[in-house]
């Protein structure tokens, strides 16, 4: 099958890119962050509109603090490394905004560049 091509990521405004911890693939840039008020199983996590170089599991209903979503775990396309969950769907009216965003965990991504 070959090896899967890599996104190579800049920051269009002189902000970060942010890879994985493990292996530094990139994810994202410091543009693509929504908010910086969540929290994953290791700590403090943000919302980003758009994380590339991923994988993401199978589709599940989770009850989180704020109501019922349906989430797939991501991991990064390289070395596999659970990063996060991407939102499917969010059943309370007021998290629709989550709908199609992804969640990466500090503790689990770094500065690249």
């Amino acid at each position: 099958m070959g090896l899967a091509h890599r996104e190579y990521l800049t920051s269009s405004t002189g902000g970060k890119v942010f890879g994985c911890r493990r292996c530094r693939t990139h994810l994202t840039t410091s543009e693509q962050i929504e908010s910086k008020n969540f929290n994953g199983q290791h700590g403090r996590a943000y919302l980003f509109t758009s994380v590339v170089n991923i994988t993401c599991g199978p589709a599940e209903d989770r009850p989180m603090t704020t109501g019922l979503h349906t989430v797939r775990d991501i991991m990064c396309a390289k070395c596999g490394e659970v990063l996060g969950w991407k939102y499917d769907k969010a059943y309370e009216a007021n998290q629709k905004y989550k709908e199609g965003k992804h969640i990466l965990e500090k503790a689990l991504f770094t500065d690249v560049q």
